[in-house]
C-alpha cells in the first residue's frame, strides 16, 4: 500500500481535542483517521520518537500570498509561482486548511496590491487544477468598507466556492484599530514610503469615502453574505456600537477586537473572537491595541491567526498555556485548528478524532522552541 491508502503514526504524544496521550499511535486509512489508541501499535509505521502529533493548522486570516506576489514595491511576480511559494511556505508552518485573505478594494496609491483579488483568486484556482498545491486553500474576501465600488468587487467573487468568510473592514483614520491618526499615518510611512502630502491627501479621500459610502456598502455586503451564506467577520471593534453591530448582524467571529471589553461584550453576544499570534510571540499589539495574551488570561480568545508571519500560528498555540495558564495545551491547540475550523463549516477536520479527515503534522518541541518534522494533507504527506 501507500502510504496515502494506509500509514500507522506511533510512539507520539498525540494532542486530542480535550486530553492528551502521552503515548500512543494513529491508524489512517484512504486520507481518513480510523483509530486512535494508546501504547504500543500493533504494526510498523512512522516512529514519531515522542514528538507531538497534532491536528493540522486551520488559519482563516492570512494576507501574506501578498508579499510572494508582490515581492519587493512595485514589482510583480508571476502569479502561479508566487502562489506555489505561498503554499509552501504555509505547508511547512503546520498549516493544512488556510483562507487566503484577499483585499477586495481598489484604492490607488495606498498599498502596493488594490483591487488584485480576482487575479490571485484565478492563480490559486489554476494552482489547485494542475495539482501544484500541497494543502486547502479556501478563500476570505476582505471587504473595506468604505471604498465606492466594494460591494460590486465582492460580489464579483463570492459566488465562487472555495469562498469561506467574508470580513467587513474600516481603516478610516480615526476608525477602529487605528482611533490615532498618527498610528495610521506612521505605518504606511514604514509600509509605502508615502510621503506626508501623499499621506494627507490619502487620508482626506478615505474620510470622504468613508462619509459618502460606507452605511449604504455595509448593508450591501451584509446582504450579499446573507445571500450567498457566507459567514461574516468583524474586524477592530472598539466600541460598544460596534460590537452591538457585530452581534445584531450575526457575524461569525471578531478579528482582533481592540480593547478588552469590546472582546468580552463580543463573547457574551456568542461571536468567536480572533486575535493575532504575532500579538501573542511578540508580547503585545504593534498598533498599541490590547495584547493577546491579556484576553487570553481573561478566557475571551477562541481563536488564533497567524497574521503576516505563517510560522507564528504554530508557535503561538505552544506558548499560549505559558502566557495563560487557563489554557492547557489542548484547549491551545484548539483556538488553531478545531474552533477555526468549525466557524466556517469545515467540520470534517479540526481534530484528531476518529472519521475526521487525516489532516495531522508532527510537531518537534525543545525548550528551544518547534519544528515542524512531517505534514499529512488528507493522508497524503506533503511536508
Amino acid at each position: 500500500m501507500t502510504d496515502h491508502d494506509a500509514i500507522v503514526l506511533h510512539n507520539a504524544r498525540i494532542v486530542l481535542a480535550d486530553r492528551m496521550i502521552e503515548r500512543g499511535y494513529v491508524a489512517i486509512e484512504n486520507g481518513t483517521i480510523k483509530e486512535i489508541s494508546e501504547g504500543d501499535a500493533p504494526e510498523r509505521g512512522v516512529d514519531f520518537g515522542g514528538d507531538l502529533l497534532m491536528p493540522g493548522l486551520v488559519e482563516l486570516h492570512t494576507d501574506h500570498i501578498e508579499a510572494h506576489y508582490m515581492p519587493r514595491p512595485k514589482v510583480q511576480w508571476d502569479a502561479i509561482a508566487a502562489v506555489v511559494s505561498y503554499d509552501a511556505q504555509i505547508a511547512t508552518s503546520g498549516i493544512t486548511t488556510v483562507l487566503d485573505s484577499l483585499r477586495v478594494w481598489r484604492e490607488e496609491g495606498a498599498e502596493d496590491v488594490d483591487g488584485q483579488a480576482g487575479d490571485l483568486a484565478a492563480a490559486i484556482d489554476r494552482a489547485r487544477k494542475a495539482g501544484l498545491l500541497r494543502i486547502e486553500h479556501f478563500l476570505h474576501l476582505r471587504c473595506e468598507v468604505p471604498m465606492p465600488r466594494v460591494v460590486g468587487d465582492a460580489a464579483a467573487l463570492a459566488g465562487r466556492p472555495e469562498v469561506r468568510l467574508m470580513s467587513l473592514m474600516d481603516h478610516t483614520p480615526g476608525q477602529r484599530q487605528f482611533r490615532d491618526p498618527q498610528k495610521l499615518r506612521e505605518y504606511y510611512r514604514g509600509k509605502s514610503g508615502l510621503t506626508d502630502a501623499e499621506l494627507d491627501f490619502l487620508f482626506a479621500k478615505r474620510l470622504e469615502n468613508h462619509t459618502r459610502y460606507a452605511a449604504e456598502n455595509y448593508r450591501g455586503l451584509i446582504a450579499l453574505a446573507g445571500q450567498k451564506g457566507t459567514p461574516l467577520a468583524s474586524h477592530d471593534d472598539t466600541t460598544p456600537e460596534h460590537v452591538a453591530q457585530a452581534v445584531a448582524d450575526a457575524v461569525a467571529v471578531a478579528e482582533f477586537p481592540t480593547s478588552v471589553e469590546a472582546a468580552a461584550g463580543l463573547h457574551e453576544g456568542g461571536v468567536k473572537v480572533l486575535m493575532g499570534a504575532p500579538n501573542l510571540i511578540r508580547g503585545g499589539s504593534h498598533s498599541g491595541n490590547v495584547a493577546t495574551a491579556d484576553l487570553a488570561k481573561a478566557g475571551l480568545l477562541d481563536i488564533l491567526s497567524s497574521d503576516y508571519v505563517p510560522s507564528s500560528l504554530l508557535l503561538a498555540a505552544l506558548r499560549l498555556p505559558d502566557a495563560a495558564p487557563n489554557y492547557d495545551l489542548p484547549a491551545a491547540v484548539r483556538t488553531v485548528t478545531k474552533t477555526p475550523a468549525e466557524v466556517v463549516g469545515l467540520t470534517d477536520r479540526g481534530e484528531i478524532a476518529v472519521g475526521k479527515r487525516a489532516d495531522v503534522i508532527r510537531v518537534h518541541r525543545t525548550d528551544d522552541g518547534a519544528a515542524v518534522r512531517s505534514v499529512w494533507n488528507a493522508g497524503h504527506r506533503v511536508a
